[in-house]
């Protein structure tokens, strides 16, 4: 992530913000493997209660996080003409989609015999990326504050309407349609989740004009912020009364929302009091952090794949811990691995290594008629 008016840095990306990209990682990684490897009997215990429990703020971040990408993206486009600026939006939703649907490919390919062709239509976080970066693309045409403005009032509106779409009926729409927009438990819709990354657009449109020296204002503001949206979250969530005819806390409450957005404005704030003040050269939570679509990518097809097999479903909660913690040791190594290599020049090098791999005839000496003439006197 990149922006104008952030701290300095070497490589002029925003520190924190990767270093929290880093530790919604290591949240993720974490919960996985703790779900596709603990037992039925360790499911039941405190441990994997808990590792889900934080597992779940993983999504909000990373969605948050995107967010705030495409909206840093929407600040340096606003140059270009109107038309320009909204297709330009869109070509970013059309490369998340893409990514989305590819994942889905691959993680169908590693499971197969036990997939099935259901499992390529699954709502995950990168295809609700996708969507929502499509449907917000019409915010391109704001600036500065205007922009910030409809950001947050998307962000807020999704949140407060999911109680209401998930008790609309649904039985004439498509699944694949319910997938993408009703609240479920196993799929990231566009109700509640994606007024996470309609937030991080607000926040990635909102950097740009943050003076450099108001950072550590703004992050204490962060930090109070996000303390009243946890706390509201939980006393609006307790009241034995709602304005709502049937909510789920879990499910579709705009309360779960706010409790998850504060966790991650309060996560915020202690990323950059970490890497401003407390830290400094390399860090193995930024560099999962910068290399995250990589380590989700790898991880789901190590903790869910083939490779493993023989180990789902039957590890106590220290085997699990244990394998967490080779998880994320194993993605620190591989993105450390991922980012020495030049991607742009591997194309370039397979062509040269194919066409030296093929045998060359060994050359022909002719030998020119002064040297044959000189050849011969000697013999002579």
């Amino acid at each position: 992530m990149y922006a104008a008016g952030m701290p300095p840095s070497t490589s002029h990306r925003i520190a924190f913000l990767d270093w929290l990209r880093g530790l919604a990682a290591v949240i993720m990684l974490q919960g996985h493997t703790f779900d596709a490897f603990a037992s039925p009997e360790t499911r039941k215990g405190s441990a994997f209660i808990f590792s889900q429990f934080f597992g779940g703020e993983a999504a909000a971040i990373f969605l948050l996080l995107t967010g705030v990408t495409y909206g840093l993206g929407m600040n340096r486009r606003e140059h270009l003409p109107a038309w320009s600026r909204v297709t330009a939006a869109l070509k970013r939703g059309r490369y998340l989609f893409l990514l989305a649907v590819i994942f889905r490919v691959q993680n169908w390919a590693f499971s197969y015999p036990h997939s099935s062709l259901v499992d390529l239509l699954k709502v995950d976080v990168l295809n609700l990326m996708g969507v929502m970066a499509a449907l917000l693309a019409v915010f391109a045409l704001a600036n500065g504050m205007q922009r910030v403005r409809w950001a947050a009032g998307a962000g807020v509106l999704i949140a407060a309407l999911s109680p209401v779409v998930s008790a609309l009926p649904g039985g004439t729409l498509p699944q694949i349609v319910l997938d993408y927009v009703a609240p479920s438990a196993t799929m990231f819709s566009i109700f509640p989740w994606g007024a996470y990354f309609a937030f991080g657009c607000a926040v990635g449109s909102m950097i740009p004009l943050v003076e450099r020296g108001a950072w550590n204002r703004v992050m204490q503001w962060s930090a109070m912020c996000g303390f009243a949206l946890l706390f509201s979250g939980r006393y609006f969530a307790d009241l034995p009364f709602s304005i709502y005819a049937a909510s789920d806390f879990w499910l579709d409450s705009p309360a779960l929302v706010a409790c998850k957005l504060g966790i991650a404005m309060l996560l915020a704030s202690g990323a950059y009091l970490w890497t401003e003040y407390l830290t400094t050269g390399w860090s193995w939570m930024r560099q999962l952090g910068t290399t995250s679509l990589f380590v989700y990518w790898a991880h789901i097809a190590l903790d869910y794949g083939r490779l493993f097999e023989r180990w789902h479903l039957r590890l106590n909660a220290w085997a699990c811990g244990v394998a967490s913690v080779a998880m994320i040791v194993a993605m620190v190594g591989g993105s450390v691995l991922f980012r020495r290599i030049v991607w742009r020049e591997v194309p370039a090098r397979m062509i040269r290594w194919w066409k030296g791999s093929q045998a060359a005839p060994a050359p022909v000496y002719v030998m020119d008629s002064h040297e044959a003439a000189a050849r011969t006197r000697k013999r002579a």
